[in-house]
């Protein structure tokens, strides 16, 4: 079993934040359609550098720059599916390097390979909509080639994140079932904790339960409220380790490639959700290494036991 299995069966481990929103922070456009991914191929050490920063702030686990490295999406750009493949085991690479420079070691701090979902690939909001054109079958050829490419770099799981649809959720548990990879599945719910599709999450806890590959469940890229309700839904179904890294309730607009809204803290939400069972938390869009430093701090406060 990886090693960061093991340390979420001891007790929770903290995320990163919302690699794009730091990635900004630092300077740098992520406004194309490619979002960070383009500043994987164009400002690598950009991309390590935040890594680095999310480790400062206490973070053991960096996601890596890989969610929207899709072979349709660098086409447009004039890459081929070679160069594709290495942006893919690069990403896992750059990880490793700011795990290195930020002083930690593969014991203290790992490396999850981000798999986006379908719908971030065309850059048009479909990932919040679950508005599909591919049934299953289409989705485990579409995600096959780019899971076995960030299999094949060695990060301590696969990540698949921002799932909005039970048919995405279906395909890769099937795409998984019997490779013994270690895989880690969030998806992203809408009003009252359901998929973005309207599916309820008793399905994906149930997809998740039979798939042996799926180490743990969760929710990410949701508002608080929401990511709160699912949370309690998921926990009520499974007994695998829960995850949860909302964004900080602000809305995406595609049209505009811009936010709007109110933030909210997250760490008002995080002893609740370690008492129902999470063990992998942190923050989606928007959530920042100050966000992630609080969360750390609430972690550190309740796996401490409080003195006699």
């Amino acid at each position: 079993m990886p090693a960061l299995l093991d340390a979420i069966a001891a007790g929770p481990v903290v995320l990163d934040g919302g690699l794009g929103t730091h990635l900004e922070t630092r300077g740098n456009s992520v406004a194309s359609a490619l979002w960070s991914a383009k500043l994987l191929r164009d400002r690598p050490d950009e991309v390590k550098a935040a890594h680095r920063d999310f480790f400062a702030a206490g973070a053991r686990v960096a996601t890596t720059c890989s969610y929207q490295v899709t072979y349709e999406g660098f086409a447009s750009e004039g890459a081929d599916r070679d160069e594709v493949d290495a942006l893919l085991r690069s990403s896992v690479e750059i990880a490793r390097r700011a795990r290195s420079e930020a002083g930690l070691t593969p014991e203290q701090a790992w490396v999850a390979a981000s798999i986006g979902p379908y719908g971030a690939s065309p850059g048009q909001g479909t990932e919040y909509t679950g508005d599909y054109d591919l049934d299953v079958d289409g989705l485990r050829r579409w995600h096959r080639p780019r899971l076995e490419a960030l299999a094949a770099s060695g990060p301590d799981a696969l990540l698949f994140e921002t799932v909005p649809a039970l048919d995405e959720v279906e395909a890769i548990c099937r795409e998984l079932a019997g490779s013994g990879a270690a895989a880690l599945l969030s998806v992203t719910v809408g009003t009252g904790g359901a998929l973005r599709t309207g599916a309820s999450l008793t399905d994906v806890a149930d997809w998740a339960d039979r798939t042996q590959e799926i180490r743990a469940v969760g929710v990410n890229c949701a508002s608080l409220r929401d990511a709160d309700t699912a949370i309690r839904t998921l926990s009520e179904r499974t007994a695998k380790p829960l995850i949860a890294y909302p964004n900080t309730g602000e809305t995406w607009d595609p049209a505009s490639r811009s936010w709007f809204g109110d933030a909210a803290p997250i760490d008002a939400y995080v002893e609740g959700w370690l008492d129902r069972g999470v063990r992998l938390i942190g923050g989606c869009c928007r959530v920042t290494t100050g966000d992630i430093e609080r969360i750390a701090e609430c972690v550190g406060r309740w796996a401490t036991p409080s003195p006699r």
